[in-house]
C-alpha cells in the first residue's frame, strides 16, 4: 500500500489515484451455437442485430451477467457483481463498438438482456459507458 493506504497499482506515474479501476469491463464472451451443449469463449466477438456471430436465438439478441453469476448462460461476464449489472436495466450502453439497450430478464435468470441498436465488436476488456 502507498499513498495514503491507496494500493500501489492503482496509483499512476504521476502519482495520481488511477479511476480507471472503478471501470465496468467485459471479463469473458461465451456463445453457445447447440442447446445443451457447453459454451464457445471468445476474445472477441461481432454482435449484430440478431446477437452474437455464432449464437444460437435465444430470448434476447444478448445476455450480461456479472462475475459472480458465471456458470449462467450469459453471452458477456462483465467483472463486477450481478447486482451493479441489474442496476443497469433500461440504460443505453456502449461496450467496444456496440450500443446495446439493456432491461432486466423478467424471469428468475440473473442479469440482463440486449437488443442490439449499433452494431460491432466487442472484446474482452472492454469498458462498459452508460449513456
Amino acid at each position: 500500500m502507498g499513498h495514503g493506504g491507496v494500493d500501489a497499482a492503482a496509483v499512476s506515474h504521476d502519482g495520481c489515484i488511477d479511476r480507471a479501476m472503478d471501470v465496468i469491463r467485459v471479463q469473458a464472451i461465451h456463445t453457445y451455437p447447440t442447446p445443451g451443449e457447453p459454451g464457445v469463449d471468445h476474445d472477441a466477438v461481432r454482435l449484430t442485430a440478431a446477437g452474437l456471430e455464432g449464437d444460437r436465438p435465444k430470448k434476447a439478441a444478448v445476455s450480461l451477467v456479472g462475475a459472480d453469476a458465471p456458470t449462467t448462460r450469459a453471452n458477456l461476464v462483465l467483472d463486477v457483481p450481478t447486482t451493479a449489472v441489474e442496476a443497469l436495466d433500461g440504460r443505453v450502453v456502449r461496450i467496444g463498438e456496440v450500443l446495446l439497450a439493456v432491461q432486466v430478464t423478467g424471469n428468475s435468470c440473473p442479469g440482463l438482456y440486449a437488443a442490439v441498436g449499433e452494431p460491432g465488436t466487442v472484446r474482452v476488456g472492454d469498458a462498459l459507458e452508460a449513456l
